[in-house]
């Protein structure tokens, strides 16, 4: 692996550092495990602290119109207190603990266009230089494929996704942003969808599911938006189609809603149905997007000016 960047605040001859995040998506909840590599410079240097931050690409919308910045969203010292010398090589092994509200990033291994990604900070010899920025890749717990592969085998179509700086009220979100994922209406909705949004909002004992819909308006009606709110276990086995279709034809036809689903948890046997009937928006609409136009969003995350929100 080549050594990404060197430390510009420590000037030539400083020590360079590369983190290399295993192999395979991480998962919300989830431990996000890796390496940072350490090669010494032209003289000894003292490591005081390695830290890892995760950093998202965020959109937030205010009287200007809206803007997109860099927004640290968990900050964990992962290694430090030791003397690096002249040309010396190490590897501090870590394991992230990721917060539950983490954004994803891909459904079947076909990415959404989100940046999300992992910055390496070193603090040596009291001058503190953020030298490499590796993409992060986190596919969805198994209660949030579910939901997605279920608006999938109604009909809805993958339109675009992205994070919104903000809080959704009566919910226990806890970053300060969330995930949209937009959705083009089913077939037996676009008389009365123009579009429908979910947010994901997972904890350790269970989901918020929020689905936000663009309705449309009638003769004498204007159009508006509704929005509904659900909570389910994070390890279910149900009728997901059944059931998801009955959240969006109560949001159609009657908006604002609050809804309990019942908590029954049924073990870990879910990610194997889900995968075996997992054609729906991941193979027909997540894979139709054109992979060219995401890598260069991505792209232009990770090489632009990064600020902190």
């Amino acid at each position: 692996m080549v050594f990404k960047r060197l430390l510009g605040a420590l000037g030539v001859g400083g020590p360079t550092v590369d983190t290399v995040l295993d192999p395979g998506a991480a998962r919300p909840g989830g431990v996000l495990s890796g390496q940072v590599h350490l090669r010494g410079g032209d003289a000894d240097f003292d490591i005081e602290q390695i830290t890892l931050e995760l950093v998202a690409r965020v959109e937030a919308e205010h009287e200007g119109g809206e803007s997109e910045g860099v927004v640290v969203f968990d900050r964990v010292h992962v290694g430090g207190g030791f003397r690096l010398g002249p040309g010396e090589e190490r590897s501090v092994p870590f394991g992230l603990p990721l917060p539950w509200e983490t954004p994803v990033t891909e459904l079947h291994g076909q990415p959404l266009g989100i940046g999300l990604g992992v910055r390496t900070e070193l603090a040596v010899a009291g001058a503190r230089d953020k030298g490499d920025l590796d993409p992060l890749a986190v596919a969805p717990l198994p209660a949030q494929e579910a939901v997605l592969e279920a608006l999938g085998q109604l009909g809805f179509g993958f339109r675009s996704a992205d994070l919104e700086y903000g809080r959704i009220g009566g919910t226990g979100q806890r970053l300060p942003f969330y995930q949209e994922i937009e959705l083009t209406p089913a077939p037996q909705y676009a008389d009365r969808l123009r579009q429908l949004e979910v947010t994901f909002l997972a904890a350790p004992d269970g989901m918020d599911v929020v689905l936000e819909a663009d309705r449309r308006g009638g003769l004498l009606s204007s159009g508006h938006d509704a929005l509904t709110l659900f909570t389910v276990g994070l390890d279910e086995v149900r009728d997901w189609t059944a059931e998801v279709d009955g959240w969006v034809r109560q949001l159609a036809e009657r908006g604002t809603a609050h809804g309990h689903g019942a908590h029954h948890h049924s073990g870990p046997g879910m990610g194997t149905a889900v995968a075996a009937g997992a054609a729906g928006l991941a193979a027909g609409v997540v894979g139709g997007m054109v992979a060219a136009e995401v890598v260069d969003e991505i792209g232009d995350f990770f090489e632009g000016d990064e600020e902190e929100g």
